[in-house]
C-alpha cells in the first residue's frame, strides 16, 4: 500500500496579480500553489514575481489588488482575514515601517500577533543569531545583515502554521548562516507546519518537500 498524500497546510487557487498602474501583463495569471509540511523551495530568476507571491501568500497586498483563494488549515483570507494572517509569519525585510522600532520591541509585539509563539525558543534565536547587543536598538541603526538577523528571530519565534522566507541567507555572517539552516532542517521534519524559502538557490543540506519555479 501506498502511504497517503500528507494533508495540504496552504491552499491558493487561481491567483491572478497585476502591479497597480502598470500595463503591463498579470505578474500571475490563475496560479495555484498547494504547500505540504515540511520546507519548499521558491526559486526563480530576478523579477519573476518570487517577493510577490510571498506577499500574497501573506496576505500582505491589498485585497482590491489580487484574485483568487487562499486557504491555511481551511482558513479562508477573504472569509477571515484575522485568523488567516495570525497562522502566517511573515516580516518584510525592506519594510521601512519597523525602522524606528527596536528589535526588543517587535519581539514584544510577537505573542498578539501570534499567540502560539515561543519565547523560550526566541531566547535560543537570539543566541543563535548573537542579537544579545542589539537589542535595544532601532533597526535603522543597525546593519543589513543585524536587522534581517532581528526580523528573522522573530520569526522563527512565532512557530506560525506557515512560516516566508525572502532570501533569508542574504547579508548574514557565516556562523548565522549555519544557524539558519540548522533550523530549516528541522522545520523539514515538521509534521504540522510549512516553510517557503524564497532564494536563488535551494538552502543546502535541507530536505524540500516541493520546489517552485517561477520565470519571469
Amino acid at each position: 500500500m501506498h502511504p497517503e498524500p500528507e494533508t495540504p497546510i496552504l491552499m491558493a487557487e487561481g491567483l491572478s496579480f497585476s502591479h497597480p498602474q502598470q500595463s503591463a501583463p498579470p505578474l500571475f495569471d490563475k496560479l495555484s500553489v498547494v504547500l505540504r509540511p515540511g520546507v519548499t523551495w521558491l526559486g526563480g530568476d530576478e523579477s519573476s514575481g518570487k517577493t510577490t507571491l510571498l506577499q500574497l501568500l501573506a496576505g500582505a497586498l491589498p485585497p482590491n489588488d489580487m484574485r483568487g483563494q487562499l486557504r491555511i488549515k481551511g482558513i479562508s483570507l477573504a472569509e477571515n482575514r484575522p485568523a488567516y494572517l495570525r497562522q502566517v509569519a511573515w516580516l518584510d525585510p525592506r519594510d521601512a515601517a519597523l525602522d524606528a522600532q527596536t528589535a526588543r520591541q517587535i519581539f514584544a509585539a510577537l505573542p498578539q500577533a501570534h499567540p502560539g509563539c515561543d519565547l523560550d525558543a526566541l531566547q535560543a534565536h537570539i543566541a543563535g543569531l548573537s542579537l544579545a547587543p542589539h537589542l535595544d536598538k532601532a533597526l535603522y541603526m543597525l546593519s543589513t545583515g543585524t536587522r534581517r538577523k532581528v526580523l528573522l528571530a522573530a520569526v522563527l519565534a512565532a512557530r506560525a502554521t506557515v512560516t516566508l522566507l525572502d532570501q533569508p541567507f542574504k547579508a548574514l555572517d557565516r556562523p548565522s548562516i549555519g544557524y539558519l539552516l540548522e533550523m530549516l532542517a528541522e522545520a523539514a521534519r515538521h509534521p504540522g507546519r510549512a516553510w517557503v524559502v524564497a532564494d536563488y538557490e535551494a538552502p543546502p543540506g535541507v530536505a524540500l518537500a516541493a520546489v517552485i519555479e517561477l520565470r519571469a
